[in-house]
């Protein structure tokens, strides 16, 4: 990369950046379009030839420099993606021209005679993103980057956005990002839509990423988690990228419509003062019914399918808990029916927790400790603080204030949202008074 490019932090957040403190209004309008709603696609489209998305990543980020000191003298091309495939994939050969291999040459080559049959075109950028998404979840890829690197290439996240997003430091999360695009390149791994047949546990890897950069940002309630807020929003975008590109896999609705419900119910997660609610004492009059509509939209369209999967199940928990803006109580009957169903088809820690949580809302709080002592021994769950809040509460309402006092002390320690360490802290506070 040269050095004007490296001044600009790679992803589209560092190139947006320095097009916004750097270029005149109307050209600065046009450039950060072209980086938020291009990066991506144009990034799949270099790396889906190239195999090479770190090479990629270099040439537009040079691409985009040279717009950034282009475009306010010459004005905006008619067709700015066009304009940026072109200088990046001329960036790409100059970059190819430097390697001695035998497969570097054969690229080489390639990228020579892809730029001859695309030169002067005007065409739309074809898109390329699902196959850059599937590659960044492929099985040669470790699960705990996919989530990561898909934030990176498909939205141009750049890695200290990320690693504060995942609570990782900047330096380790930079790292993996690098060792998961070497290992594309080394290790040949396809720019392509699984066939069907391998298409269900691709998809699940897909799904799951984005399902993984949501938790992240959904986590985080207090105004230090601003940019992990923003994250979810991020998650929404690529689960709405993959519903259009994959209209008719009832999961990609499913998930979309999981995302929203709890989306929709953001407004009313703090009070004024930036308290902490629990859902339980939510005002529903603060949650956002358009997006709770749209998720009932996509709920009955999955299903529509015939073919229940985690994530349509996810989304009907979901789906009852926000039916008591209409009711005024929720059904936790439906609810653990769901959660039943859902620990036969995907069985998980956190699945069998809150099983256990709504046993305790219909069968009591004996039943409900009693699912919780069953998992106990899962070493997931040491360090998961829902677990420990949850066990808290039921001691709680079984009187057993010294072990929900403990339990709590547990719950505190885990969380990192200062917001909900204090809701704890509240719960807990009252339980000792009453020891007293």
């Amino acid at each position: 990369m040269s050095g004007r490019a490296q001044r600009y932090d790679r992803g589209a957040t560092g190139l947006a950046f320095a097009l916004r403190m750097s270029a005149k209004t109307d050209t600065r309008a046009a450039a950060e379009a072209a980086v938020r709603q291009s990066y991506g696609r144009l990034v799949a489209y270099l790396a889906a030839r190239s195999r090479d998305v770190a090479g990629a990543e270099d040439a537009l980020a040079e691409a985009f420099a040279a717009a950034l000191e282009q475009w306010p003298r010459t004005g905006v091309p008619a067709n700015p993606d066009a304009w940026l495939l072109s200088v990046a994939r001329r960036r790409q050969i100059d970059a190819g021209r430097r390697q001695q291999t035998a497969a570097g040459a054969r690229e080489h080559l390639a990228m020579i005679d892809d730029e001859r049959n695309q030169a002067g075109s005007n065409e739309d950028v074809p898109d390329e993103r699902l196959r850059l998404m599937f590659t960044c979840a492929h099985p040669a890829i470790d699960p705990m980057v996919r989530a990561p690197l898909m934030l990176q290439t498909v939205l141009g996240f750049d890695a200290a956005s990320i690693a504060a997003a995942f609570l990782v430091p900047a330096a380790t999360m930079g790292q993996r990002l690098v060792r998961a695009k070497g290992r594309i390149k080394e290790a040949g791994i396809p720019f392509r839509v699984p066939e069907r047949a391998d298409l269900p546990d691709r998809l699940d890897a897909v799904l799951s990423a984005i399902y993984a950069a949501f938790t992240a940002g959904w986590a985080q309630t207090d105004a230090a988690g601003d940019r992990r807020q923003g994250l979810a929003g991020e998650a929404i975008w690529l689960g709405r990228l993959m519903t259009s590109l994959m209209p008719r896999e009832p999961e990609t609705l499913g998930l979309l419509a999981l995302m929203l419900y709890a989306d929709a119910r953001s407004a009313a997660r703090r009070d004024a003062e930036g308290n902490y609610i629990p859902l339980s004492d939510q005002q529903t009059d603060l949650w956002n019914t358009t997006l709770i509509n749209e998720a009932e939209t996509l709920l009955r369209e999955a299903s529509s399918f015939g073919e229940t999967g985690r994530y349509q199940l996810e989304a009907a928990v979901q789906s009852a808990h926000c039916a008591r803006r209409h009711t005024g109580a929720t059904d936790w009957a439906a609810i653990k029916k769901l959660y039943d169903v859902l620990a036969l088809l995907s069985p998980s820690p956190v699945v069998a927790l809150n099983r256990a949580v709504a046993i305790a809302e219909t069968d009591g709080p004996i039943a409900g400790l009693a699912a919780l002592d069953a998992i106990a021994t899962d070493k997931r769950l040491e360090t998961y603080q829902p677990y420990w809040a949850a066990r808290a509460d039921l001691l709680a309402r079984l009187d057993r204030a010294g072990d929900a006092i403990e339990a709590y002390d547990r719950a505190i320690w885990l969380e990192s949202d200062a917001a909900v360490r204090m809701f704890l802290k509240d719960r807990q506070s009252r339980i000792a008074r009453q020891l007293h």
